[in-house]
């Protein structure tokens, strides 16, 4: 296997891949959604905001921005886009489990990332675990055009190829 195609798989693996995380994570805030509104309103309430307000609106928005994340991830034309907002919505949940407990003092709390399946609680582990998946966003962004591109190129007939060298 040569390198391009080994980075295919790659690209391809991290697309997938994050592509199911996020659906994952929709699917298990989904089951315990009840659960995960009060951790929302929570931490909504340590952060000035007016919690019974604004819980449901901000559960239903960070559900449904993961399952278009997964969705853009699968369809061929919008990867990039998919990537994209991945990695502003982990960027955006480091930034957040740090801010509430370096900035705001606030107790360790469940998050529900991961619905009642794995337990997560907000902080340093949070955020690190957040910053490390940003490395499979990384590959899917800046790679995803390369074998785009590398594929146009294979598929093209022999001829097409010549032609352009002229």
């Amino acid at each position: 296997m040569n390198y391009r195609k080994l980075f295919r798989v790659i690209v391809q693996i991290c697309r997938f891949g994050l592509a199911a995380l996020f659906l994952f994570t929709a699917g298990a805030k989904i089951a315990i959604a009840k659960a995960f509104a009060a951790n929302v309103g929570e931490l909504l309430t340590s952060s000035g905001f007016n919690a019974p307000r604004w819980m449901w609106p901000v559960t239903v928005i960070v559900i449904v921005t993961e399952i278009i994340t997964a969705a853009l991830l699968f369809i061929s034309s919008k990867v990039r886009t998919g990537a994209l907002l991945a990695g502003l919505l982990l960027v955006g949940f480091a930034a957040f489990a740090l801010y509430y407990v370096y900035v705001l003092h606030g107790e360790a709390l469940e998050c529900g990332c991961f619905g009642g399946i794995i337990a997560s609680q907000l902080g340093v582990s949070t955020a690190l675990r957040n910053l490390a998946l940003m490395i499979p966003v990384l590959i899917v962004f800046f790679g995803y055009p390369r074998i785009v591109r590398s594929t146009a190129v294979d598929i093209a007939p022999p001829d097409a190829v010549a032609a352009e060298a002229h």
